[in-house]
């Protein structure tokens, strides 16, 4: 096994933006593509983990980057929500450029483009969702203690990605009646979704910086972040059979 990590510079609405893209550069030819899409801090080293994780389990990744080439947050930062609610205010534009990141994937020359998916933490498990609201063309996605509101354009019908919704049944951002909503959104648009809801977990769960000293209903659980990976490799092996 040896694997690759290469920073990639790619175009799109608002840009440039800067990912880093990951694979295991032993295996021959074409791999399924999954893009990995960051929390409220953006793209960094932990998404770069997670994007060679991927390529460990024989994927090419991207950790994408939405916000912008050099436009990043830390936990610590003043005014920590500015890129992300800028988006979160013009949903259209998080479309566009999470296209322009999953078309930066695609055109590796390791990624087969008929076989992607993409993954997604807190603000990118919502990116997740979007991605299969607006149709864009990936087999499945993976939402990680996500959020769960509507964008303010039509979800297509039927949505064709198949989707794991990876959930703390604590999540003060997602109470049951928030989930059960996701749920019947995702029914009434003929998707192919699951739900597996985590107990004793809140947001932020794969999260390991998060100390549950700190804010109990944000906060890294490890069951929980063991059993959500577990799950997604199973519904990748399957989405790629």
């Amino acid at each position: 096994m040896a694997i690759v990590r290469q920073t990639l510079v790619y175009d799109g609405p608002g840009g440039p933006f800067e990912g880093v893209a990951a694979w295991d550069d032993a295996v021959a030819g074409e791999r399924p593509a999954v893009l990995v899409v960051p929390n409220i801090l953006g793209q960094k080293e932990a998404d770069n983990l997670k994007a060679e994780a991927l390529a460990r389990l024989g994927y090419v990744a991207l950790a994408a980057d939405v916000f912008g080439q050099g436009r990043r947050k830390t936990g610590a930062s003043e005014n920590v929500a500015e890129y992300m609610n800028e988006l979160n205010a013009d949903r259209a534009l998080l479309r566009d450029r999470l296209f322009a990141s999953l078309h930066a994937l695609t055109e590796l020359s390791v990624a087969d483009p008929a076989r992607t998916a993409a993954i997604g933490f807190c603000f990118g498990g919502k990116c997740v969702l979007d991605m299969a609201r607006a149709g864009l063309p990936i087999l499945g996605g993976v939402s990680f203690h996500g959020v769960y509101d509507r964008p303010d354009y039509a979800n297509v019908a039927p949505i064709t990605a198949r989707l794991l919704i990876c959930h703390g049944w604590d999540d003060p951002l997602c109470p049951p009646d928030v989930t059960v909503g996701l749920a019947q959104e995702m029914t009434q648009s003929g998707a192919d979704w699951q739900l597996h809801a985590y107990g004793h977990a809140g947001h932020a769960f794969t999260d390991f910086d998060r100390k549950r000293g700190d804010n109990p209903a944000i906060a890294y659980e490890p069951r929980a972040d063991r059993r959500s990976w577990q799950a997604m490799a199973n519904f990748l092996e399957e989405l790629f059979a």
